[in-house]
């Protein structure tokens, strides 16, 4: 009966919050394994709701209630992977940088990170540099994201990445990062790795970036 690993995909790409659960615990019950129920039901539908989003064919309040779905159906899982093989793409720490308290995009990008199968340890609003340096040694991740709004905290991202070199932290982790005022060139700029767009393109560029 693999075909609940395509019902779990569409449960995902509608927002179905009862369907998911109810087929997450569907799958188990059948015996199932938890990361097939992650990787072949869930992953899947969360990657067409990223390619829609970037692609304009889903808008926000949509990709929100799909990434809700998500992280329903992952609360009846996690206790399952935990200790088993899957380590999923990683772990990121995410923050909207000092100065700034704007969090819909950030959030919007944690979740879809978390739902495309990363560890998202995320810092909140008014991030102050010194906070990133200490998740980063407490944490250990792949990636750090840094979000911006206000073009008047966007040097607070130099900041920052100045502030992981110095601790001797920074070849040791990826540094994405977005929001409205955010461009390719800033981000050269200031010797980030990655940066993007939009949620959907976040996450591309953040496989890309752990070589995923």
């Amino acid at each position: 009966m693999a075909d609940i690993y395509e019902d779990l995909s569409k449960s995902v790409m509608t927002g179905d919050l009862t369907g998911a659960k109810r087929l997450t615990q569907e799958a188990l019950d059948q015996g199932f394994k938890a990361k097939d129920v992650l990787d072949k039901g869930l992953l899947p539908g969360m990657a067409v709701v990223g390619q829609r989003f970037k692609t304009g064919e889903m808008f926000m309040p949509e990709v929100l209630f799909s990434a809700k779905t998500m992280h329903l159906a992952m609360e009846i899982l996690k206790p399952l992977l935990v200790g088993s093989d899957a380590e999923g793409l990683g772990v990121m720490v995410i923050g909207t940088v000092e100065g700034d308290l704007h969090d819909i995009g950030k959030n919007l990008v944690a979740m879809m990170m978390e739902g495309s199968g990363f560890t998202v340890v995320d810092l909140g609003t008014n991030v102050k540099s010194q906070t990133f340096v200490d998740a980063v040694k407490q944490h250990k991740p792949n990636l750090v994201g840094m979000s911006a709004l206000l073009t008047t905290t966007m040097p607070k991202m130099k900041e920052t990445i100045d502030a992981l070199k110095e601790a001797g932290l920074r070849n040791r982790v990826k540094v994405m990062i977005g929001g409205a005022p955010v461009t390719a060139e800033f981000m050269s700029r200031i010797g980030a790795d990655g940066f993007g767009i939009n949620a959907g393109a976040a996450v591309e560029n953040a496989k890309k970036l752990v070589g995923k």
